[in-house]
């Protein structure tokens, strides 16, 4: 089999990207090593930034979530009881979207399918073959049957733990980590929000975030330690817990109900550079992490995907190779300013283990800072729209 770009990983990373490619009339063959009933039943996240929404619309799969997504058009911060409101809109004159990672998927797998596009499911045994030649291949076992994918280019779209990233020998590349001393314990309930802005709290006993996925879907995290499984906290634990680290306010008129998924995501800091190898290009997880403080997970797949998307439109529409050769420093260059803003929200919201009294006091000056200052404001609300690709 042959295809003109063969994209390893059906998350939403992999599937826009072939959206993309194929409106474009650029053929891609998309191998996954799950189902698309188990891609559709994890729980991510779901603040989009405009460059996001641009993207689907560029893809022809937006349509659902204009119709049904939440358009917030600033967020909310607590410090114990203070709290404060930063405008998106008028300090960049641009919201965020609220619409579930979950329905954007289903939304870019129906297009595929739609369009009777190829996709491998439950893809044993993958390798990837001559990289860094201008001939690459994919191996795999689909259905117990052994495939070979000859291709022009390889899109690593695959995730932290794929196989992409460690296709790249050792002496190639570098990675820089921050492993943080907690994680986030999230718990989803068919709820209404506690607000219609997200609401990130920073309390003496931790960090809180209250956010929705619809006006009837809530999202809720508490700050824990790492060593914390999701079966010690019932619900009942959660909600007092939860309510103990947002403003009286808030807590009195919180709606509580049974979970529906509750899990505990450990945070890091990661990038690995370069982002391409030959005819391998990475992005999104295979690339970097970054803590969901700042909600840039999703947003910074995305800003890969239009450099390689416009890299690729320019190699094969307009026979010019300066995107393909241009990429990695590009995406990187974006990748490291939305690491920097997830880190900074990181520090300034959450407790740590050996923070002492001086290390508290400058956190609570940087959030009154914050507060008081227009400038500190539209800083922190141009990096949260998403800075320009």
């Amino acid at each position: 089999m042959r295809t003109q770009v063969a994209i390893i990983g059906g998350g939403p990373s992999g599937l826009l990207l072939a959206q993309l490619l194929h409106r474009k009339g650029i053929d891609t063959v998309l191998i996954e090593r799950k189902t698309r009933e188990y891609v559709l039943s994890r729980i991510r996240a779901g603040v989009l930034e405009t460059g996001f929404i641009e993207l689907m619309r560029l893809a022809g799969v937006a349509e659902r979530l204009d119709r049904e997504c939440l358009i917030h058009d600033g967020t909310l911060f607590a410090l114990d009881e203070e709290i404060f409101h930063v405008s998106f809109t008028q300090t960049t004159g641009r919201p965020v979207v609220i619409y579930g990672q979950t329905e954007l998927t289903r939304d870019l797998y129906d297009a595929r399918e739609a369009a009777g596009a190829k996709i491998f499911y439950q893809v044993e045994d993958a390798e990837i073959h001559d990289a860094d030649t201008q001939k690459p291949y994919l191996t795999f076992t689909a259905g117990g049957e052994a495939t070979r994918i000859d291709c022009d280019f390889i899109a690593g779209c695959d995730g932290f733990h794929g196989i992409s990233r460690k296709t790249i020998p050792l002496d190639v590349r570098q990675e820089y980590e921050k492993v943080y001393p907690f994680g986030w314990l999230g718990v989803l309930s068919e709820t209404p929000p506690i607000d219609e802005e997200l609401i990130y709290s920073c309390s003496q006993r931790g960090f809180a975030l209250c956010s929705m996925r619809n006006r009837q879907l809530s999202r809720h995290y508490i700050q824990c330690p790492l060593s914390d499984h999701p079966e010690d906290w019932s619900d009942a634990a959660f909600w007092d817990e939860l309510k103990r680290r947002i403003p009286q306010q808030y807590a009195d008129r919180l709606v509580t109900g049974p979970s529906i998924e509750k899990s505990i995501a450990p945070l890091r800091s990661f990038v690995t550079e370069p982002m391409r190898w030959g005819s391998l290009f990475l992005c999104g997880d295979a690339a970097h992490i970054v803590p969901p403080t700042g909600a840039k997970g999703l947003n910074t797949a995305a800003s890969d995907v239009h450099y390689l998307y416009h890299a690729l439109c320019e190699h094969y529409l307009e026979k010019s190779s300066r995107g393909i050769e241009e990429y990695s420093a590009r995406a990187l260059a974006r990748i490291w300013k939305a690491e920097r803003f997830s880190w900074w929200m990181t520090m300034l919201l959450h407790r740590f283990p050996e923070q002492t009294e001086f290390d508290l006091r400058m956190q609570r000056a940087e959030i009154a800072f914050l507060r008081e200052n227009e400038s500190a404001r539209r800083v922190f609300a141009e990096n949260y729209v998403g800075l320009p690709y």
